[in-house]
């Protein structure tokens, strides 16, 4: 999903002019990206010409460090804080959560490629 880098962007308004779906407006004069309307095009990445517009791998530090920060507020309850037993047994419950959305994600690449590769292909 793309995003904007709030102190890159100028205001411009470039992006919701070649916005073909409307997905972009101003607000408090820095343009926002409604991931809901966005049809991930890649027009707003490429005429940008402050490249505020960026991609979403970018936000994989963010995201991981968020998810940890989560895990950390869930062992600090009162349920959890001082029993060493049900604090390990929540990280596993995690991992496996975690791990449940990686093969998610794994499936939705490969169904992607088979898309790619034939049904849209050519």
């Amino acid at each position: 999903m793309p995003w904007i880098k709030e102190e890159l962007c100028t205001g411009c308004q470039i992006c919701i002019d070649e916005c073909s779906v409307g997905a972009i407006s101003m607000e408090e004069n820095i343009a926002v990206i409604k991931e809901d309307e966005c049809i991930r095009c890649g027009v707003c990445h490429d005429i940008c010409p402050a490249d505020a517009v960026r991609h979403d791998g970018e936000r994989i530090p963010e995201e991981v460090q968020s998810n940890l920060e989560w895990a950390k507020k869930l062992l600090m309850h009162e349920y959890y804080s001082n029993d060493k037993k049900k604090q390990r047994q929540l990280i596993v419950r995690l991992q496996r959560f975690f791990t449940k959305d990686k093969k998610v994600a794994e499936k939705t690449i490969e169904q992607l490629a088979i898309m790619r590769d034939t049904k849209y292909a050519g």
